[in-house]
């Protein structure tokens, strides 16, 4: 790793290390992100930048999940990430078959994690508030929320009428479905969970995606929460989203089957098809 990368890296420790605080106790939640290894091991930076930024009164772990790479050929950042006093679990393919890779790559995070309240973003998020959103977190782990979300925008967007239109159709359609359906809309990029329900769940074979843990917890009794406020979102990248009228069209008839697919999912009865159900590259 580069010199200044390196130096980077372990003030960034430091600063995670005082988010952390005193080790003898349990922090307040851990908070788990996949890292994949060909995509994110620099992306990660931002997004523990915000973390670190963290003001409050609350603790709390990171757990970086390394994966997707060659068993024999770990990547230097792991032995880096982990000398910068990061907790770091490394698993070079953690890909399941019938699960979707973003879900099976929490998995290990939230089993390493010492604590219950387990909050799960992504490695390319990015978090405007860290304080009030972590202690909205606890606040509402501690008030008896077994599920925790909040709304998730995006950044680098492209400035095309096709690109806002499909926003527009995702946000709308969450809304249909966390509103009107009462369909807890749960993503990988934003959302809190208490670990023994998460568990309970997967293990039960309910879950192939991150959409299905707040339905499978809610049906299970456990409360879920949503907050819509502005200063509480996440942002994840919008690079992959290069605009098109004819991919906007193919992607709402996607987004369509595919919610029909993974909501169906029932104990011992895996979809085929998740969402990147198959190993990144």
């Amino acid at each position: 790793m580069p010199p200044i990368a390196a130096g980077r890296l372990e003030r960034l420790g430091a600063e995670l290390e005082r988010v952390r605080g005193d080790r003898a106790t349990p922090p307040d939640a851990s908070i788990a992100i996949p890292v994949n290894a060909q995509a994110d091991l620099e992306n990660v930076l931002a997004v523990l930048s915000d973390i670190a930024r963290y003001r409050g009164k609350r603790t709390f772990e990171v757990v970086l999940v390394v994966n997707n790479y060659p068993a024999d050929d770990p990547p230097d950042e792991i032995p880096a990430y982990a000398a910068a006093g990061m907790r770091v679990v490394s698993v070079p393919n953690v890909w399941r078959a019938g699960e979707a890779v973003c879900l099976s790559a929490r998995v290990p995070g939230i089993r390493a994690a010492e604590s219950e309240r387990i909050i799960l973003f992504d490695a390319d998020c990015r978090i405007p508030e860290p304080t009030l959103l972590l202690d909205w977190y606890v606040d509402q782990f501690r008030s008896g929320a077994r599920v925790a979300y909040t709304r998730v925008g995006h950044y680098d967007l492209r400035p095309l009428w096709s690109v806002r239109a499909r926003m527009a159709a995702h946000h709308l359609s969450r809304w249909v479905k966390r509103v009107l359906l009462r369909i807890p809309t749960t993503r990988g990029s934003n959302y809190g969970v208490d670990r023994t329900a998460f568990m309970r769940a997967y293990e039960g074979g309910l879950l192939t995606d991150d959409l299905n843990v707040g339905p499978a917890v809610k049906a299970a009794g456990g409360r879920v929460v949503y907050a819509g406020a502005p200063r509480l979102q996440v942002l994840t990248s919008g690079r992959r989203f290069r605009g098109g009228w004819r991919k906007l069209a193919r992607y709402l008839r996607y987004r369509l089957l595919y919610n029909v697919r993974v909501l169906r999912t029932r104990a011992g009865k895996r979809t085929q098809k998740p969402y990147h159900q198959k190993p990144l590259r």
